[in-house]
């Protein structure tokens, strides 16, 4: 897809889409969660739809998919932050989308919410990217996800987000091969060259 057609497809529905941002937001603010304790977690939300938005049309393959991408991308800790589950997501998604459409969106969410563990290893293991590896969009949502808070971490000066842009930047051989589908030529499981760049600059810089 075109980047224009995106951006025009986004433009046609920027109600539909600002109401999904407020209830996403809404939500997270219902559990009281910031980001990095000093913002609304919304804040973080934004970034991450922002980075989706900007890359999307290298990944789109139907003008179909574009509303469950965006929703994926402001939902996508609701089910890990927001106590909500498979089924309550569904329900969200679907005051906006159709019924594929909203169980499009609904996987996303459900791929990129973390596994029970102890350590952080343990919660993105294997079992975890091979579920991202095998939803359409997910790869795209959560790369996205990872360039927002390296981006973020890299512009503050504070001791915590110093510890925690060194464990971004150690991570980032890893995660992105664990991301990386190699035995598919479908571009809804692939990574924007655009945006793999930017977070290897940034993990590298």
């Amino acid at each position: 897809m075109k980047q224009t057609e995106l951006q025009e497809f986004m433009l046609d529905n920027k109600v539909l889409i600002l109401q999904m941002r407020q209830a996403a937001h809404e939500l997270h603010a219902s559990v009281n969660q910031t980001y990095d304790d000093v913002h609304p977690y919304g804040f973080h939300l934004d970034m991450v739809a922002d980075n989706t938005a900007n890359h999307a049309h290298h990944c789109i393959t139907s003008a179909a998919d574009i509303l469950p991408v965006v929703f994926g991308a402001y939902f996508h800790d609701s089910i890990e932050d927001a106590r909500q589950s498979y089924n309550d997501v569904l329900r969200l998604a679907s005051q906006w989308l159709g019924d594929a459409q909203a169980r499009m969106a609904t996987e996303i969410v459900y791929a990129l919410t973390n596994d029970k563990g102890r350590t952080r290893a343990e919660r993105a293991g294997e079992r975890y990217y091979a579920g991202i590896r095998a939803t359409p969009y997910a790869p795209l949502v959560k790369l996205a996800d990872r360039l927002a808070n390296t981006l973020y971490s890299a512009r503050q000066q504070s001791p915590r987000q110093a510890r925690m842009l060194e464990i971004y930047r150690a991570e980032m051989p890893h995660f992105l091969q664990a991301l990386t589908v190699t035995s598919t030529d479908d571009p809804r499981l692939m990574l924007p060259p655009e945006m793999e760049a930017l977070l290897r600059r940034i993990s590298q810089s």
